[in-house]
């Protein structure tokens, strides 16, 4: 059974976020204190992490950031503030996705499911790789077997998505996807969310391994289409 923490100070959004994980057979920690939740989001061992922003304590950003220092495990956002800089800022310390208050409670079913069922199997591919596989373009190397990247021999520390990304386009070189083509291969959830995200992660990327962000050797915009990889 997987376990979920929820970190929300507002008691009845919480209480109704458990109640339908619960009935989705999910186990459920609720804390309703971002000092507090940030302690036991460090100390144990969650599948899936629901973060609200506003919190007493500690916000959910500093908790996602903390949590991203030593975890790769899914982290999913709710806030009911609307701004795209507050997504942009969270999908830039490495949550996996974002919900807007009101949300319907299936929505949110329907995205921690497939955060979590994406996430296991990528750790369980992981496990039973045997050999190296390298990506090897230019001044940039992946190594699929250790989930690791260099850019001219420095590592590059990259979020889960951030990694996922990048591999699956250099795997794909010189193919032009769309947006919702990156989304739905990379989150896996069709239309459900927002494909802005694809554009943060893109951002995201390009800072850590691009020497020139506004001139790209790797990543290119194709303008109204998509992106690729430029080989």
């Amino acid at each position: 059974m997987s376990k979920i923490l929820i970190i929300e100070d507002e008691v009845a959004i919480a209480d109704l976020e458990r109640d339908y994980l619960e009935l989705s057979e999910f186990e459920v920690d609720v804390e309703h204190d971002g000092t507090k939740g940030l302690e036991r989001a460090l100390e144990g061992d969650y599948d899936l992490y629901i973060l609200d922003l506003m919190l007493p304590g500690v916000d959910g950003f500093e908790i996602c950031e903390r949590i991203r220092e030593t975890k790769n495990t899914p982290i999913l956002m709710v806030s009911a503030r609307k701004e795209d800089i507050d997504k942009i800022r969270g999908l830039g310390l490495g949550a996996d996705d974002y919900i807007t208050k009101p949300f319907s409670p299936s929505e949110l079913v329907a995205r921690v499911k497939a955060h979590i069922t994406r996430y296991e199997r990528l750790t369980a591919a992981g496990a039973v790789q045997q050999n190296n596989d390298i990506i090897h373009i230019r001044g940039l190397k992946i190594d699929k077997t250790a989930r690791r990247v260099w850019v001219h021999g420095d590592e590059k520390q990259l979020t889960q998505k951030e990694y996922e990304l990048l591999t699956f386009l250099a795997e794909h070189p010189n193919h032009v996807f769309s947006k919702e083509e990156l989304f739905k291969r990379i989150w896996n959830m069709d239309s459900i969310g927002d494909i802005a995200t694809v554009t943060v992660h893109i951002k995201k990327i390009r800072e850590k391994i691009e020497t020139d962000k506004n001139n790209p050797q790797f990543i290119e915009t194709i303008w109204g289409v998509g992106y690729r990889f430029k080989m």
